[in-house]
């Protein structure tokens, strides 16, 4: 399995925190109209089956449904996804969440989905590029491919660990695992490796002084990445 037993089980246990806006999941809802308007500005979400891989607690999954899309959401951390099915039956957006992870998925449903998505979980994971490989097995020809993660650099250590779990609190600590992040360039190898093709990649920063965030050039911290699959 393809999976931390250690993320899952942190995972778990702040999963009833998932869709509070003040917990640990802020930077979460914060980010989520900003990439949510990026997907939806290459791929156009309404009326596409869209597969969100490691969905958490849906926040993601649930704007995209929101948007038009028949969305599918997996993930292994199942106090997470039980979260993201009670939201889904207490906000009225119905919802498919499945327990299981990419490869499975994708050994017995290949080319399912017109829009795959990827966010915030390659690095929490022992072997990202059997996720990408996976995200691409499970898209269309032409279909759309989205990640985003973060870039193993000083900076991100400084941003994303030190100053976000430690001097900010944004995050618990020991959220995240600076060894396991990937550079733009690890990422995009993975993507070749798996056929696809790199149409944009972009930064996602953010200002402590406004607390906003915002999409631009500089891809070492916070990166995304959209890909498509060739027809």
């Amino acid at each position: 399995m393809n999976a931390d037993p250690k993320e899952l089980d942190k995972f778990s246990a702040l999963a009833h925190r998932w869709w509070d806006p003040q917990s640990e999941f802020k930077p979460l809802h914060e980010i989520n109209p900003l990439r949510l308007r990026w997907i939806d500005g290459h791929a156009a979400l309404k009326g596409k089956r869209v597969l969100d891989v490691g969905c958490g607690g849906g926040i993601l999954a649930e704007s995209m449904q929101r948007s038009g899309a028949q969305v599918t959401g997996i993930d292994l951390a199942e106090k997470a996804l039980k979260v993201a099915q009670l939201h889904s039956l207490e906000t009225g957006v119905a919802m498919d969440y499945q327990l299981r992870s990419a490869e499975d998925l994708a050994a017995a449903a290949p080319e399912s989905f017109d829009v795959v998505t990827c966010m915030e979980m390659l690095e929490h994971v022992p072997d990202p590029a059997s996720i990408v490989t996976a995200c691409a097995q499970l898209a269309q020809p032409g279909g759309w491919i989205f990640f985003s993660t973060l870039s193993r650099t000083a900076k991100a250590y400084l941003f994303a660990v030190i100053g976000a779990e430690y001097v900010l609190k944004m995050l618990p600590r020991g959220t995240h695992d600076y060894a396991k992040f990937l550079k733009p360039s690890e990422l995009a190898a993975h993507t070749r490796a798996a056929g696809l093709d790199t149409v944009e990649l972009i930064g996602m920063h953010y200002n402590p002084l406004t607390q906003i965030y915002t999409l631009g050039p500089g891809t070492d911290v916070n990166y995304l990445m959209a890909c498509r699959k060739p027809l």
